[in-house]
């Protein structure tokens, strides 16, 4: 655990080949980042008002299943460069960032739905 906060272990070029533990869990998270865009990819066909919300959704699961498999690649390979470790880091930050837009997206749902009732509730007036 102490060899995580180290400056070595981050920013070595050519750091090695992942234990056979950590490969596990890599493929582990791929194969749920593509189970999972199966998933709502079957879900988003009759989303609704949701439909957005899933595109968005649908999309960080297929774009991090690619570039997860794609960094596996290269760890896997040993490439001196594309396997250094702090490629997993931005990996991590980019998705967090990436789930906090999806995050606000989805808190804009409710208002729309709001918009949408009062609209129906109006039209039901009209001729």
């Amino acid at each position: 655990m102490t060899n995580l906060l180290t400056w070595d272990f981050w920013f070595n070029l050519n750091p090695g080949a992942l234990t056979p533990l950590n490969q596990k869990i890599f493929i582990g998270l791929i194969i749920a980042f593509v189970a999972l865009t199966i998933f709502v990819l079957i879900i988003k066909r009759n989303g609704g008002i949701y439909r957005g919300f899933l595109n968005s959704l649908y999309s960080f699961y297929l774009g991090n299943a690619i570039i997860g498999s794609i960094i596996f690649f290269f760890n896997y390979e040993l490439v001196p460069f594309f396997s250094a470790r702090f490629w997993l880091a931005i990996w991590l930050i980019a998705m967090l960032a990436w789930l906090v837009f999806i995050l606000k997206r989805l808190s804009v749902i409710p208002k729309h739905k709001k918009e949408l009732e009062e609209a129906k509730e109006i039209n039901k007036y009209l001729p």
